[in-house]
């Protein structure tokens, strides 16, 4: 039946489960492994959800009307979510992004409007600059809308309606692992809690950056895994709200050689070029499928978005 779609918004969400038989057969692995392929959403990635279910509430309630301008501070994905969802609706938009964030992530953000601020990465490293940098996006911009991605509730509970409903009812509740990273930590928390409602027993695991990819006072430019952040031993205030610390059954790390590794072995051998976050993701998804206990289990693995979005950096060269 032939349906033609009215916005930008209708587009988003139902994206794929795609099970890996190539790649499993090759390691002879014992679980299967499905990923979720979120950069079938419009914009390319898993935070078009999160920019439609953000400004679609602020909607409701009255709380912008065309012509506002959107702030918030990203690392790219959110940002260019929010600014197409925006450019659709009839919103300027305003992002503080670090000056890591890779060219083309930059460039897609322009293409849609944005206007950008670049922060220095070694600002990040301030135990105290999730803080800072909100403080100061409220001050330089006081009459704008602050979508607050970091603490938004609306991020969480947009997957808990979503992204964990549709892994639920595509896997027909055969869902044994849940693998994602943390960014701002709703899509592990709402989708999380979601399929942990319908299924107490289930696993939810989280890949995490080893110390050797993240940034440091002595190098703070490192070959990180973008959009992937540590969470364990990590103090609270140094936490997205939206992350709920309970969530996790376990936390894995890999360096961002793996991760690299293992998206270009997705693309070579599944015909899926996803971005170095989702092979952090597949990474882990593996080493859990290798375990003996996990044989024959069904694991779903979330791919946040493209490695189109990462094709001009040095190292994700490499993958293309």
């Amino acid at each position: 039946m032939t349906r033609i779609y009215n916005s930008f918004s209708e587009l988003i969400g139902n994206t794929p489960l795609l099970e890996l038989h190539n790649y499993r057969r090759k390691r002879r692995l014992g679980a299967r492994i499905l990923a979720k392929v979120e950069y079938f959403n419009p914009a390319g990635s898993v935070k078009d959800r999160i920019a439609w279910g953000i400004i679609k509430e602020a909607e409701d309630a009255g709380k912008i009307r065309p012509g506002d301008l959107l702030v918030d501070v990203t690392s790219g994905n959110t940002g260019i979510g929010l600014a197409a969802v925006a450019a659709s609706r009839g919103y300027r938009t305003k992002f503080y992004l670090s000056d890591n964030i890779s060219e083309d992530k930059v460039k897609l953000l322009r293409l849609f409007g944005a206007e950008l601020v670049i922060v220095k990465n070694e600002f990040f490293l301030d135990p105290e600059a999730l803080d800072k940098i909100t403080a100061r996006v409220r001050d330089e911009n006081p009459t704008a809308f602050f979508t607050d991605q970091l603490a938004n509730p609306v991020n969480p509970r947009t997957h808990f309606e979503t992204t964990g409903p549709e892994i639920w009812r595509d896997t027909e509740g055969t869902v044994d692992i849940f693998v994602g990273g943390v960014g701002t930590g709703g899509t592990i928390s709402g989708a999380g809690k979601f399929l942990r409602s319908k299924k107490p027993d289930i696993k939810i695991i989280i890949a995490e950056p080893a110390l050797e990819s993240l940034p440091t006072e002595e190098n703070p430019y490192p070959d990180e895994i973008d959009g992937v952040h540590k969470v364990s031993e990590v103090p609270a205030e140094q936490l997205p709200r939206n992350f709920d610390t309970t969530i996790a059954d376990e936390v894995i790390s890999l360096n961002t050689a793996d991760a690299r590794a293992t998206a270009r072995a997705l693309a070579a051998e599944e015909g899926i070029f996803a971005g170095t976050s989702s092979g952090a993701v597949l990474w882990v998804a593996t080493q859990l499928a290798a375990r003996p206990e996990n044989a024959g289990k069904v694991i779903v693995a979330v791919l946040p978005d493209t490695g189109e979005r990462y094709l001009s950096t040095a190292a994700t060269g490499e993958i293309s």
